[in-house]
């Protein structure tokens, strides 16, 4: 009989299927719920730097003086983090998985504090999302990444718990980051967070929303950065993010090398009953295959196992796009 479990940042999880960070995990009886529908660990809904300072600037009042102005931040700030912080203490009782924190931000002025608190409060894990479009024309090349780089070492610094690093897909090179955050002290980095989608209603002449929820196809470049990044920097933890729709998404995750997988979206179209039929179909496949643990094939078919051919690059475009001719 297969064994589903699984390392991943430092966690000993019963399977590698991980509710990622959404509405889905914003309360403790959800990740109840969540749990007993056999989740190996979740990843609680994010601590928004910018919510935080939304509500302060429209709490703020132009007649406050400055020491008002001040105060009235910090309450707010410490408010907004106690709410989070009952979260994760509610959840640790109720919850026999890991449960892992989560804040998404773009600058290192308020998380240091934040992180230790987050810590204390009984957090297993603290995963950390910097999304951020980079679109000033005076941008300087490289400075994005290297804001990833100084909130994780300052956290770092901080904390003894793990540290996930969940980054965006608008890297030019992911492998060479993901070197310097395992250099860092980063436990293990999800790939990718998902932007918000825009579109355009086109009979209102209006900005509208696209679409919330992710698809299958966007499966693929999960895998091809897993498969590239888990061959070159082996000794951090991935998990894939992103167009995990179906049980046979988790396999591949594995087979391109990740420990895990984070779900979001497939829960929401169908029910955290999916969660179950993941398990069970990896449990099938692992029999039929003869695999009796995850790590008898994580990583089997990432890059460097394809004996010079390398079908995660460009050097394929040739061979699979000449049957479109």
């Amino acid at each position: 009989m297969a064994t589903l479990e699984t390392t991943f940042a430092g966690l000993k999880l019963k399977n590698p299927v991980i509710v990622s960070s959404s509405g889905l995990t914003d309360s403790a009886a959800k990740n109840c719920k969540l749990a007993e529908a056999g989740a190996g660990a979740i990843v609680l809904k994010s601590l928004f730097e910018e919510q935080i300072l939304m509500e302060i600037d429209h709490m703020d009042d132009p007649n406050f003086s400055p020491e008002g102005s001040e105060y009235l931040s910090a309450y707010v700030r410490q408010h907004k983090l106690e709410e989070y912080l009952n979260v994760i203490r509610e959840s640790k009782k109720v919850c026999q998985i890991p449960v892992i924190a989560s804040i998404n931000c773009y600058d290192d002025s308020q998380w240091i504090d934040f992180a230790r608190q987050i810590e204390a409060a009984g957090a297993d894990a603290l995963e950390i999302n910097i999304l951020a479009l980079q679109t000033e024309v005076g941008y300087t090349y490289g400075e994005f990444e290297q804001r990833h780089i100084d909130i994780l070492r300052h956290v770092r610094n901080t904390v003894k718990l793990p540290v996930i690093m969940k980054l965006g897909d608008n890297l030019t090179n992911p492998v060479a980051l993901i070197s310097q955050l395992y250099a860092n002290g980063a436990a293990a980095v999800v790939l990718f967070n998902r932007f918000y989608q825009p579109d355009i209603d086109i009979e209102k002449l209006a900005q509208s929303a696209g679409p919330v929820l992710s698809n299958e196809a966007d499966l693929c470049k999960s895998l091809r950065w897993t498969g590239i990044a888990s061959a070159a920097v082996s000794g951090i933890d991935y998990a894939v993010s992103g167009g995990v729709h179906s049980p046979e998404a988790v396999v591949k995750a594995i087979l391109a090398g990740a420990s895990a997988v984070e779900v979001c979206s497939a829960i929401y179209r169908q029910t955290p009953a999916v969660i179950g039929q993941f398990n069970s179909f990896l449990s099938e496949w692992m029999d039929r295959k003869g695999m009796e643990s995850i790590a008898q094939f994580k990583g089997m078919l990432n890059q460097k196992e394809l004996k010079g051919v390398n079908t995660f690059q460009r050097t394929q475009f040739l061979k699979y796009f000449a049957t479109f001719e």
